[in-house]
C-alpha cells in the first residue's frame, strides 16, 4: 500500500509518468521504498535542497503510522 501511495504522488510531480517505479524492499532495518524516475525528473522530485523529497519523506512516515519506512530516491543515469 505504501509503494503505491508513493507512486502516487510522485506521480503527479513528474512529467514522464510511465518512467516512474517504486520498489518496496523488506531489509532488517526496516522497510525501503525505491524510486525510480526518467533523468530528466530527477530535479522535481528532489526539489530545490531537497525540499520536495523531504515532503514525500513526512507524508510517507506518517502513512507508515510508525514503521520505519526509508525512502531512495536512484539516480538511473549512474546506478546499474
Amino acid at each position: 500500500m505504501l509503494d503505491e501511495a508513493l507512486e502516487h504522488l510522485v506521480t503527479s510531480i513528474v512529467d514522464h509518468k510511465d518512467d516512474v517505479v517504486v520498489r518496496e524492499k523488506n531489509l532488517r532495518r526496516g522497510e525501503v521504498l525505491e524510486v525510480r524516475v526518467h533523468p530528466d525528473d530527477l530535479g522535481r522530485v528532489i526539489g530545490r535542497a531537497g525540499r520536495t523529497a523531504s515532503s514525500l519523506r513526512t507524508v510517507m512516515g506518517a502513512l507508515a503510522g510508525g514503521k520505519n519506512v526509508r525512502i531512495d530516491i536512484v539516480d538511473t543515469d549512474r546506478a546499474r
